[in-house]
């Protein structure tokens, strides 16, 4: 499927409005932060079933690689979280939001910028310690993005996975920082599945095996050194094999 079909369609902009307005295409079934939740304005849906978040998972990183790769010069998001992902009326995946987007000069590496206002939950430590961003920051923002499709969490119900302590994103920042710490060492995929993933499917066995290969990929993309991060790509691929997985 083309990358294309997974970008959030910009169809005008209204430059009567102070600010002007962008029309983008519609997304029914709204953002994935409402629909990982079951809700979408005044609809209410079933909960995503793991094979639908697995989906929407793969579709995002090809998103993500092709913004990568495609062109001369690799495009960095910068912004890669829930609330800039939107799910057409068949949880089509459409990546928005390209406010803060950045190109990698020509010869260049790295780009140095300033840091974003959002949770640095989202924020790879390259990024936060440093300011400069590589496409590995993406990969890091990935990661996390990955644990919350398996846990079925928002930037307001994150919980510490190794002491079960609570952590109130609605606080400063700081407060942020707590959960990036303790989810650097690491945890079992059986305690922090969304207990709605499970249900109804079919091949319990399968279905666990894949989702300890999420939460190991989530863990990979989310290495402190982003040398040893994987590329969108090959974290696409890696969602397209677990995706085939049988036992």
């Amino acid at each position: 499927m083309s990358a294309y079909k997974n970008v959030l369609k910009l169809i005008g902009c209204c430059l009567e409005t102070r600010p002007p307005i962008l029309v983008h295409e519609f997304a029914a079934n709204g953002s994935l932060a409402n629909r990982i939740q079951g809700t979408c304005g005044s609809q209410q849906h079933q909960p995503l079933t793991w094979a639908s978040r697995l989906k929407i998972a793969r579709e995002i990183a090809h998103a993500i690689s092709y913004f990568h790769t495609a062109f001369s010069r690799p495009i960095i998001h910068r912004d890669i979280n829930m609330r800039n992902i939107f799910l057409d009326q068949h949880d089509v995946v459409k990546l928005s939001n390209f406010e803060f987007s950045i190109l990698v000069p020509e010869g260049e590496t790295h780009v140095p910028v300033d840091l974003l206002s959002w949770c640095v939950r989202y924020m790879s430590p390259e990024y936060f310690a440093t300011g400069k961003v590589t496409e590995k920051a993406d990969v890091y923002s990935f990661g996390v993005l990955l644990l919350e499709l398996v846990k079925g969490m928002n930037s307001n119900d994150f919980t510490q996975l190794n002491n079960g302590e609570g952590v109130d994103f609605s606080k400063p920042k700081k407060e942020c920082v707590g959960l990036v710490v303790c989810m650097q060492n690491g945890a079992q995929g059986r305690c922090i599945v969304d207990p709605t993933v499970l249900a109804g499917e079919g091949r319990a066995s399968t279905t666990e095996q894949q989702l300890q290969a999420v939460v190991d990929l989530a863990f990979i993309c989310r290495k402190r050194d982003s040398e040893t991060r994987p590329t969108m790509v090959d974290v696409t691929k890696e969602l397209m094999r677990i995706e085939k997985l049988v036992l």
